[in-house]
């Protein structure tokens, strides 16, 4: 199946029509993503950079998986599913980062696991690392390169091999160092995935018959954790 490259228009359209189906004001939105009524105009418009961070809080606030935002399919497998390796859905970032989302098209997640690869930048070698938040937990395990992390005022190194895992929802921020890229997984854990896992209902609301390949790779310029 050939690439496909995401329309951040189409995306941001998504966005406005399902705002305006379930009656929901751009205040509303803006709260939901913790944006101002500006910021999220620009983003739903389609003028201001969309964050994955951003999407994922839209989603949640919209009742739908952050994949149907992004490609306009909502997943529908359930079971299982396979992506081969180098392949998954793309999601290409400022500063070079590209995340290869691993499960776009299995229903119903409870976490969204990445891999990531982030580049050697040495203007931010001396730099302050950024720091964002999303509601969760999250898993990152180094696969090659060296990962720079900041916890709010704490900094550690980690190298192949090493796991972090961390409160996701505090100030956090992370560059590739020692001259080349990093590589690692990301697993996202979602707010409630573990009242999920025990047959409860979860605290948020992400986002179904055969299972196959996840072959295609889309693109979006999108910032993400």
């Amino acid at each position: 199946m050939p690439n496909r490259e995401p329309d951040v228009a189409e995306v941001s359209n998504r966005i406005k029509a399902l705002r305006e189906d379930l009656e929901l004001s751009v205040e509303d939105m803006a709260q939901a993503t913790g944006r101002s009524v500006e910021e999220y105009q620009a983003q739903e418009e389609g003028r201001s950079e969309l964050t994955f961070t951003f999407l994922y809080k839209a989603a949640n606030a919209l009742g739908v998986d952050v994949i149907e935002l992004l490609t306009g399919e909502a997943p529908h497998l359930r079971g299982y599913e396979i992506t081969r390796a180098g392949r998954g859905l793309s999601i290409k970032r400022r500063a070079g980062f590209e995340y290869l989302h691993q499960a776009s098209m299995f229903a119903d997640k409870l976490a969204e696991p990445f891999i990531v690869t982030a580049p050697y930048l040495p203007e931010e070698q001396d730099a302050p690392i950024h720091l964002s938040r999303h509601a969760g937990q999250e898993l990152d395990y180094i696969i090659s390169g060296r990962l720079r992390f900041a916890f709010e005022e704490h900094v550690e190194e980690l190298g192949p091999g090493d796991t972090l895992f961390y409160d996701s929802g505090r100030g956090h921020g992370m560059i590739a160092v020692g001259g080349e890229p990093c590589v690692f997984l990301a697993v996202v854990l979602k707010p409630g995935a573990p009242d999920a896992a025990l047959g409860t209902a979860p605290g948020t609301a992400p986002g179904e018959p055969t299972a196959t390949a996840t072959d295609a790779a889309a693109t979006l310029n999108t910032p993400i954790i």
